[in-house]
């Protein structure tokens, strides 16, 4: 399934006429150019590398590709792979981030999802620099991160969780405890809503999506727990360089590189040099 949803991507860079990589505007219309989904889904190369661990994200051509999704089990059926594979990179339960996906974006139909491919609810925060949407959440006209294709909602998503320090405690429990993790989320502040914990167990077990957790437990390849060690490097800015693409690139969270670096502001300038964390070898 993950080849088809790469096809869908790639089919949607073959219906422009430039193909080119282009940088993202923060704009609050949406994107007047949508990919819908074909009928038929041509297979395309698998996207993992040769440490089967962590497969690259196809090139961003700036177009919106847009889902219709019909059904909570065809929600399952297009994102389990991905899920599978967040997993093995970052230790993620495979049914915690497929019941968070039903939830939040409601099985992939819900408004907000539609118009800006965010499968997860995820706000701006401090240092986001990519394209953003408004919607009414907990307060009016809250500011949402937008993706031009799905894939990338699950990998920010993956590096959002994993690079803050208040969900590291999720990460020492065992990979198959969803219900761990469901209430973990909520106490860490993922949702307000008292209930988060209880609705995504009941959306795992009705599905019964824990089996993609023993599925991807089987293989013997997902990320291990012993505490990595670093080694503080000092990194040039370069021209188009943002504080988010540095921080992603050293799987750190752009308010813990500004804090490195004592920044009260995102501003950067070439040749400028920052203090960063990087896994020693």
């Amino acid at each position: 399934m993950i080849k088809r949803i790469i096809a869908v991507f790639i089919f949607g860079s073959l219906m422009i006429a430039c193909g080119s990589k282009k940088r993202v505007t923060h704009t609050k219309k949406p994107i007047e150019r949508t990919v819908k989904k074909p009928a038929e889904r041509t297979a395309v190369k698998e996207y993992e590398q040769d440490s089967g661990v962590l497969y690259p994200l196809p090139e961003d051509t700036g177009d919106f590709v847009q889902f219709s999704i019909n059904s909570v089990e065809e929600y399952i059926a297009s994102f389990a792979d991905i899920a599978r594979f967040e997993m093995k990179a970052y230790g993620i339960p495979a049914s915690i981030t497929l019941a968070q996906g039903i939830l939040e974006s409601g099985a992939g139909r819900g408004s907000l999802t539609q118009r800006t491919n965010n499968h997860f609810g995820i706000k701006c925060h401090v240092g986001w620099e990519g394209d953003y949407d408004f919607h009414d959440d907990d307060e009016k006209g809250e500011c949402f991160r937008k993706y031009n294709h799905p894939m990338y909602s699950f990998r920010d998503r993956s590096i959002f969780l994993s690079s803050r320090a208040r969900y590291a405690f999720l990460f020492e429990l065992d990979h198959d405890d969803y219900v761990g993790w469901a209430n973990g989320l909520k106490k860490a502040g993922y949702a307000t809503d008292r209930k988060y914990p209880d609705k995504l167990i009941s959306v795992i077990q009705r599905y019964q999506l824990d089996k993609y957790d023993q599925e991807v437990i089987k293989t013997g390849r997902i990320v291990k727990k012993e505490p990595k060690q670093y080694n503080f490097e000092t990194y040039v800015v370069r021209k188009g360089d943002t504080l988010y693409s540095i921080a992603r690139k050293y799987f750190v969270s752009v308010p813990d590189l500004m804090k490195m670096n004592n920044m009260k502001n995102s501003n950067l300038a070439v040749g400028q040099k920052l203090t960063v964390k990087a896994e020693k070898k």
